[in-house]
């Protein structure tokens, strides 16, 4: 889909601080407030915007290690692997999965309160996935650049 350049500043707002109120969503875009708010409508009925959630501090809230899980699985069956997503998806520490190319099919991102509340969770509830044949831990000492927002202002995107 491509935006044009109203739409990818909106985005662009949005993503900065989605709790502004659609006149100063507006003034920022440089618009009027009835053609923006119908702009934020369509983004959200195309599904541009998924939602809006607040962005919490992880470590104020307890969870002190965040570790990134790379998982091997033994077969490489639809089924299979559609089992591990399920249960994966269900794990609340669990906050991103992805299945990836190269050596491991799957990795996972992790948070828990601390090292012994991680390896817990690593043996028991990680270890005991379906069809788990190697999983290496690598513990992020620290966080550089977390995501926050997406570039949309790329030249494929826009109109």
């Amino acid at each position: 889909m491509t935006l044009d350049k109203t739409e990818i500043k909106i985005l662009q707002l949005l993503q900065d601080d989605a709790r502004m109120t659609n006149q100063v969503l507006a003034e920022k875009a440089g618009m009027s407030a009835s053609p923006c708010w119908r702009k934020v409508r369509r983004l959200e009925d195309d599904g541009i915007i998924q939602g809006y959630r607040a962005v919490l501090d992880r470590k104020k809230i307890g969870l002190g290690v965040m570790v990134f899980v790379r998982v091997v699985i033994d077969s490489h069956s639809e089924a299979e692997a559609r089992k591990f997503e399920e249960e994966v998806s269900a794990l609340e520490e669990v906050v991103s999965c992805y299945s990836i190319g190269g050596d491991a099919d799957f990795l996972l991102q992790v948070v828990a309160q601390d090292l012994d509340s991680y390896a817990d969770f690593a043996m028991s509830v990680i270890r005991r996935l379906p069809g788990i044949k190697e999983m290496q831990s690598m513990f992020v000492l620290k966080e550089i650049k977390p995501l926050a927002t997406l570039p949309v202002a790329n030249p494929k995107s826009i109109k």
